[in-house]
C-alpha cells in the first residue's frame, strides 16, 4: 500500500481538530496522511472569509508541496460571494450546492496555477451546510457532551425532519449550530464539535452524510499517489 500526503486548508480550529484528531487518524488505515492547516494568519478569527484570502494559501501550498495533494473543509453556510461558483450554487437545489462551488474552486486555481499543473493534486470539499451537520449523526452525544441530556430529544426531532443532517439549513437561525445554540447557549463550537465529532465518529458521520462520504472517498482513492 503506497502512503500518501495530504494537507486540508481549514477555516477554523474546531474544523483543525477535527482535521487532526478524528479524520487523520481514520485515514492512516489506508496509508493517507492528512494535516491541517488553518488558513489565514495565525490567529485570526475562524469562519469562511472572502475567497481572496483563502485562494492565497490554497495556492501557496500547491506551489510549496508540489508532490502533495490539497483538500479543503469550507462551510457552505454563510460563504461570501467572492467564492468561485457561490451565486450560481445559492439558486441550485441542494444537491447540487456544494458540487458547483467545489468545481468553480478546482476551475479557477488551475486556470490560476497554468497549464503544467495537475488538476489531481486538488480536491476543493465544501460542507453542507455547517461542520455541525456532522454532528447530528448522533443528535443525542451533543446533548451527552454539553451536559444537558433533556434537549437530546429536541435535538432528535430536528434530525428526523431532514433526510440526511447535511441538509439542515443555512439561515441565521436554523443552521445547524444555531439550533444547537438556541437550545443551549453556552454551546461552544471548538470544545464541544470537538470532543463530539471524537464521540460519534468517522463511521457514524459516513453512513448519514452522503457529501461527506463523496469526499473520504476521493480522498482515499485520488490524488497522485495512486491506488490504496
Amino acid at each position: 500500500m503506497n502512503s500518501r500526503r495530504l494537507i486540508a486548508v481549514v477555516e477554523g480550529q474546531t474544523e483543525q481538530t477535527f482535521i487532526r484528531e478524528v479524520l487523520a487518524p481514520w485515514l492512516q488505515h489506508w496509508g493517507i496522511y492528512l494535516s491541517p492547516r488553518l488558513v489565514g494568519k495565525p490567529g485570526h478569527r475562524g469562519g469562511v472569509g472572502q475567497y481572496p484570502r483563502a485562494k492565497k494559501d490554497i495556492l501557496a501550498l500547491l506551489k510549496q508541496e508540489s508532490s502533495t495533494v490539497i483538500t479543503t473543509m469550507f462551510d457552505f453556510y454563510a460563504m461570501p460571494f467572492s467564492w468561485p461558483g457561490r451565486e450560481e450554487a445559492g439558486r441550485a437545489g441542494h444537491k447540487k450546492k456544494a458540487s458547483i462551488v467545489e468545481a468553480a474552486l478546482l476551475q479557477d486555481v488551475v486556470a490560476t496555477m497554468g497549464g503544467e499543473f495537475d488538476p489531481r493534486r486538488l480536491i476543493p470539499y465544501v460542507q453542507m451546510y455547517e461542520y455541525e451537520a456532522l454532528l447530528f449523526t448522533k443528535p443525542e452525544v451533543i446533548a451527552d457532551v454539553v451536559r444537558h441530556p433533556e434537549i437530546a430529544p429536541k435535538l432528535a426531532r430536528i434530525r428526523k425532519k431532514f433526510k440526511t443532517p447535511e441538509e439542515i439549513n443555512d439561515s441565521r437561525t436554523t443552521a445547524p449550530s444555531k439550533r444547537i445554540e438556541k437550545l443551549h447557549s453556552a454551546y461552544e463550537k471548538p470544545l464541544h464539535g470537538s470532543i463530539a465529532a471524537q464521540r460519534i465518529g468517522i463511521d457514524a458521520m459516513l453512513a448519514e452524510c452522503p457529501h461527506f462520504r463523496e469526499w473520504l472517498a476521493k480522498l482515499q482513492a485520488g490524488g497522485l499517489g495512486g491506488k490504496k
